[in-house]
């Protein structure tokens, strides 16, 4: 469950969106009005929302991180900030990036868990660090740049950025679940 049972910005009905918000998040899958929480939360402020979709949607769509290492450190992050909202959006498309239900329960463990393979393993690690101190170790530094260019690295600390401002923002504006959305206790058994 959401660290708040009930949102303190309330999601605006797609009534009443102004149509620089329809036409960017209007016609999206889920949730009230047709529409997931998320934007129907950001939708109290058009502007922000504009500029922010920008830089997620290269985050999501365009960075150079392979699908699969994408989706592993965008849900360790949201683990770490027990943003269950995040976590929940984010285990439907890993399961699209062939992650399976036994390493989505293990991203809890983190880097310790047995299993990973060794560049996963320096992922997520590198994603723990930028969590508990902004700063990726000279060790684990090494270990990205034996295997990922320097735009792949860039877009990892990116990456585990901009979840890392999503996250505060889901948890501090007390983002709902949709309805029929595994949060953390359905997927980390």
């Amino acid at each position: 469950m959401p660290r708040i049972s009930k949102p303190r910005i309330k999601p605006l009905p797609v009534t009443e969106w102004d149509e620089s918000v329809k036409s960017i998040a209007g016609s999206n899958p889920r949730g009230e009005d047709g529409v997931m929480n998320i934007f129907a939360t950001l939708a109290n402020h058009p502007n922000l929302m504009r500029r922010w979709l920008v830089f997620g949607n290269h985050i999501l769509f365009k960075s150079e991180l392979p699908p699969r290492e994408r989706e592993l450190a965008i849900l360790r992050i949201g683990w770490l900030c027990q943003a269950e909202y995040e976590w929940a959006q984010h285990v439907v498309i890993a399961r699209q990036c062939d992650i399976t239900d036994e390493e989505i329960a293990r991203l809890a463990e983190g880097p310790s868990a047995s299993g990973w393979a060794p560049h996963e393993v320096d992922l997520l690690q590198a994603t723990d660090e930028l969590h508990a101190d902004a700063f990726i170790s000279d060790e684990t530094w090494k270990k990205l740049d034996a295997y990922w260019s320097r735009e792949q690295i860039m877009d990892l600390v990116f990456t585990i950025g901009q979840y890392n401002l999503v996250s505060m923002a889901l948890n501090s504006f007390g983002v709902q679940l949709e309805e029929g959305v595994e949060g953390f206790a359905e997927t980390t058994k």
